[in-house]
């Protein structure tokens, strides 16, 4: 692929890197409809309450390590902050992506009804909606609501009732997950994935972020909506894991993260999945 065009100077250079700087920024100066996927990993807005933490002290069956409530400074935004937020990046993703791109979007009760209600606001018409099942999620420790077992993915396209958004559908019919006990080989995906959130060594080598999706999620992103040789955006890139899943299926990449101390991490996992022969995960 050819570098972008010069929008606002330095966009070739972009290409395959994860840029310091802040994703409104840094896609404001890409072309318009100049990617061909996006893949937004944003803050669920959920940093608020007590603080609630597992040291491993206790034996709790199913859960291999340690955890904490997040509780991280750029989680934690007013509601009317957080919507102006929602509403400003995702009017540079409309922008960006192509009429024959996907948008994939993440999220929780906390989030994903604004960013639901900003899409439709914008003409971003969502294709699915999925319900990511973690069967390993951390157990309620209140004791005073139902166990948080799932997570939300919102699909969405940017082409208007054209809809030439990419469907690689025989190729997800095919497909053979083994890990997920509702997908079967030869039958359609559904809208719930069964998919662990636990993730491979490799995938932790380098260092960790409290967000950090596990790389089998995000391929299975890949192969329903995206080919060789075309562009993914990372808006919210953190330690790098979409961009490590875009290099695993020949994609070109470019991802915009503000903290210094996730973006040295994801340079140094993307360097070992360019070195490595056959870039597969080892898990427990």
């Amino acid at each position: 692929m050819s570098a972008l065009p010069d929008r606002a100077g330095g966009i070739g250079e972009w290409m395959d890197t994860i840029v310091h700087q802040d994703c409104v920024e840094g896609m404001s100066q890409l072309p318009d409809q100049s990617v061909d996927l996006l893949i937004a990993d944003p803050p669920y807005n959920l940093s608020k309450g007590g603080k609630w933490q597992w040291d491993r002290s206790v034996v709790l069956p199913g859960m291999g390590g340690a955890w904490a409530k997040m509780d991280e400074t750029w989680d934690d935004m007013g509601l009317d902050d957080y919507f102006r937020f929602t509403y400003s990046w995702l009017t540079q993703a409309k922008r960006v992506v192509k009429p024959t791109g996907s948008l994939w979007v993440h999220g929780t009760y906390h989030n994903i009804g604004i960013i639901n209600v900003v899409m439709q606001m914008l003409g971003i018409e969502i294709i699915n909606e999925i319900v990511w099942f973690k069967r390993n999620a951390f157990p309620n420790l209140a004791n005073r609501r139902l166990t948080a077992s799932h997570e939300t993915v919102l699909w969405a396209h940017t082409g208007g009732k054209k809809r030439r958004y990419l469907f690689n559908h025989q190729a997800v019919k095919d497909a053979d997950f083994p890990e997920d006990s509702i997908k079967k080989p030869g039958r359609q995906l559904r809208t719930v994935w069964d998919i662990p959130n636990n993730k491979g060594r490799d995938e932790l080598a380098h260092g960790t972020h409290p967000a950090q999706k596990p790389l089998r999620l995000l391929r299975r992103m890949l192969l329903i909506s995206a080919a060789p040789g075309r562009l993914c955006v990372v808006p919210f890139a953190g330690v790098g894991s979409e961009c490590v899943a875009a290099l695993h299926r020949g994609l070109h990449f470019i991802g915009f993260e503000t903290d210094a101390s996730y973006l040295e991490i994801a340079k140094a996992r993307l360097g070992a999945a360019k070195t490595a022969s056959a870039p597969r995960p080892s898990f427990d």
